[in-house]
């Protein structure tokens, strides 16, 4: 195998199964751009580390939808929004729950922490803005304006200022510590996904479903700069942190905008999909995707993408332009003046104490139902060496993740020879497991690499006995490389054999100095023996790896979604791993699970592969012995009058199931002329399907 370094500017890195249905809302911690949180429709919110394979932490207690997250600056706490339009705050590091706030009466799609931390914002499909005290569990403020569904929130670095993007095709800018609006932006012509305010200036930009990005000034009021080259709806905006650029995220494509004048500094076409969220760590852009309930990773290596007009070669790193020049170096604007202590927010607490007893405002105190929904709340550690490692460092004053972290490499390039890789197969999603003895399955490991599909390697040598090296997956969880010598085929490859497992270099090597020309030397015999462990490689780290995706659905409870998954792949091996499993225990065993199973059973009892058919014999036992009465029953039984849905779904399922053992009947029979052990497994089987034709 050979390995070829690349270099490119943007590249995949990972893909997991995050959530056991699909992915509702994900976000990137922007402090170290190497946390990531999800939400799904299952309720849960996960918490990820980028480039690492496990899910962190699980935190539950949300009884809908979970609509939009965000962490606070410290990536500390995160903060979920539900459908039900309730909140939920948790701290990382104590892996506990703070709060549950309640308040908004549709659901909550977009949030944001104060710079303070001790505030939070969210807003919500009923087009109102709520600023909450996280302390006290109360609703400081409510903010009117918007008449559609408020889709993101943005606080200013200085903390006075909010700014929310709405499908109004607004934007509105409120004064914190006023209570009301300052201004509205309404150039957009659809509805605004995102805004973000320049790290420095007085300077805020907005994305839109009109495919524009906007610039605005913050001391004028005006739009200084629209671009008019995005090739999808806009989702996601992204200052450079030292303020030079603005990175904007479309579908498939990344753009680098300068302001005044306006231009495009460089497009970069990264594949991401609809990408959801961006950050930047070591110089690198971190982009994050979903679909269903997949989620992608994806690294732009930003010193390889125009910022100013130049590429900026090699380790060069970017170096903040100091005040009060303009990041672009032609127009001065006010930098923000950043809180220093938590002081700084009084102002705002006593101005709004008034407010709060206004129509517009609102408070709200603790209430047993609170206090009870907390309870229920929980932290769900899956993985305690990661969360140790992330929010529990070593370093007693470090933030979390810690600061020493390194660029993710480029992948590289693999080049196989053509004799080595000589049927070309589809590409294959790859996720990883582990399954412990006891039958659990550990661990989800995620990425998506495309695999080539291989051939066992044919290995002959004259005028010697020609010996062959055959690379195959006897047994679902060992998976061997034998070399034997010819001997009459018997149509199926043994799981047990009384010869050593492994290669013999005597069936190599010559044996003597004087050997006669052709026999096969020691240089191409080991040649030969590489040739079939990069075979070996290449088709278990397929398995290894798709297992993953198995044993992420099978996380959620749900045996029958975990099998139709392993069944999508197309690989026997990794059905025949997860039926070793609910074999083992025949409670899992549901008639749903039997209208998936019974199909690829067929082809398990038609497999070379001895493991396979036995495994395939014992699951067809477990069906019959717990489900034929079912079955016979449901199918005799006469019409039962009236309308019953749930007796109308167990027949349609028996019929199936009937049809399929029919089926199987048939492959039943033309087995059971063997002799051997094999023979008496089958008759034993035809003996249980016997019912099936009466």
């Amino acid at each position: 195998m050979a390995l070829t370094s690349t270099t490119i500017t943007s590249w995949k890195l990972q893909e997991i199964v995050a959530h056991s249905s699909n992915v509702s809302s994900l976000v990137l911690g922007k402090s170290s751009g190497r946390l990531l949180a999800t939400g799904g429709e299952d309720c849960r919110v996960n918490i990820w580390a980028v480039s690492k394979p496990n899910c962190i932490m699980s935190l539950t207690g949300h009884t809908s939808p979970v609509e939009c997250i965000q962490f606070n600056s410290s990536e500390e706490r995160v903060v979920a929004g539900s459908q039900s339009g309730s909140l939920r705050l948790w701290d990382l590091e104590a892996a506990k729950i703070l709060r549950t706030l309640m308040g908004h009466k549709a659901s909550i799609c977009s949030l944001d922490f104060h710079p303070m931390g001790e505030y939070l914002a969210s807003g919500s499909v009923d087009s109102n803005i709520k600023l909450w005290d996280v302390r006290r569990k109360g609703c400081v403020f409510r903010y009117k304006g918007h008449t559609q569904a408020v889709r993101c929130l943005a606080f200013s670095p200085d903390g006075k200022w909010l700014a929310s993007a709405s499908d109004d095709s607004t934007v509105k800018l409120w004064d914190l510590i006023a209570g009301k609006m300052i201004t509205e932006f309404t150039s957009h012509t659809s509805a605004v996904n995102v805004v973000q305010f320049h790290p420095n200036e007085y300077l805020l930009a907005s994305g839109s479903a009109d495919r524009t990005v906007k610039l605005w000034d913050l001391e004028k009021f005006n739009m200084i700069g629209s671009s008019e080259g995005e090739t999808g709806v806009v989702r996601s905006v992204l200052f450079n942190p030292d303020g030079s650029c603005l990175y904007s995220g479309s579908e498939n494509t990344l753009r680098v905008y300068g302001w005044e004048p306006d231009r495009c500094f460089d497009v970069v076409h990264v594949g991401w999909g609809k990408v959801s969220d961006l950050a930047i760590s070591n110089n690198q852009m971190i982009a994050v995707s979903c679909s269903q309930n997949n989620v992608s990773w994806y690294i732009v290596d930003l010193s390889r993408v125009k910022k100013s007009g130049s590429v900026i070669q090699g380790l060069i790193e970017d170096k903040p332009i100091p005040a009060p020049t303009s990041a672009m170096g032609t127009t001065l604007r006010r930098n923000y003046e950043r809180p220093t202590t938590s002081c700084t927010g009084q102002q705002m607490k006593q101005s709004s104490e008034a407010d709060r007893r206004s129509p517009e405002g609102e408070r709200r105190s603790p209430s047993s139902e609170d206090e009870k929904e907390d309870k229920e709340s929980s932290a769900e550690i899956t993985n305690p060496e990661d969360y140790k490692e992330i929010f529990q460092p070593r370093s007693v004053i470090s933030r979390t993740p810690p600061k020493t972290t390194e660029p993710f490499p480029a992948p590289l390039e693999h080049s196989f020879s053509e004799s080595v890789l000589e049927k070309p197969g589809p590409a294959v999603k790859i996720v990883t497991p582990v399954i412990d003895r006891a039958g659990q399955l550990k661990g989800p490991i995620t990425s998506s690499t495309p695999v080539q599909r291989v051939e066992p390697t044919v290995i002959a040598a004259a005028p010697r006995p020609v010996a062959v090296v055959t690379t195959s997956v006897t047994s679902p969880s060992h998976p061997v490389v034998t070399t034997t010598k010819p001997k009459p085929s018997t149509g199926m490859i043994l799981s047990t054999r009384n010869e050593p497992i492994g290669l013999k270099a005597g069936d190599f090597l010559s044996h003597a100095r004087n050997a006669k020309a052709g026999v096969m030397g020691d240089d191409e015999a080991l040649a030969q023996i590489r040739k079939g462990h990069d075979t070996m490689c290449v088709m278990l780290t397929s398995r290894y790896k798709n297992l993953d995706t198995v044993r992420s659905v099978w996380a959620s409870g749900d045996v029958k979604t975990s099998l139709d998954s392993a069944v999508s792949m197309n690989d026997l091996s990794i059905v025949v791993d997860v039926l070793n499993i609910i074999n083992l225990k025949p409670s899992l065993w549901k008639l749903d699970l039997c209208t998936s199973v019974l199909p690829q059973i067929e082809e398990l009892l038609q497999s070379k592969y001895e493991s396979y058919v036995q495994t395939g014999c014992m699951s067809l036992k477990l069906i019959l012995k717990r489900f034929w009465p079912l079955i016979s029953d449901t199918l005799t039984a006469p019409p039962s009058v009236g309308v019953d849905i749930t007796r109308e779904e167990r027949l349609q399922k028996c019929k199936a199931c009937y049809k399929q053992l029919k089926n199987l009947s048939n492959v039943v029979k033309s087995r059971a002329e063997q002799v051997g052990r094999h023979g008496s497994t089958f008759k034993e089987l035809q003996l249980l399907l016997a019912p099936l034709d009466y």
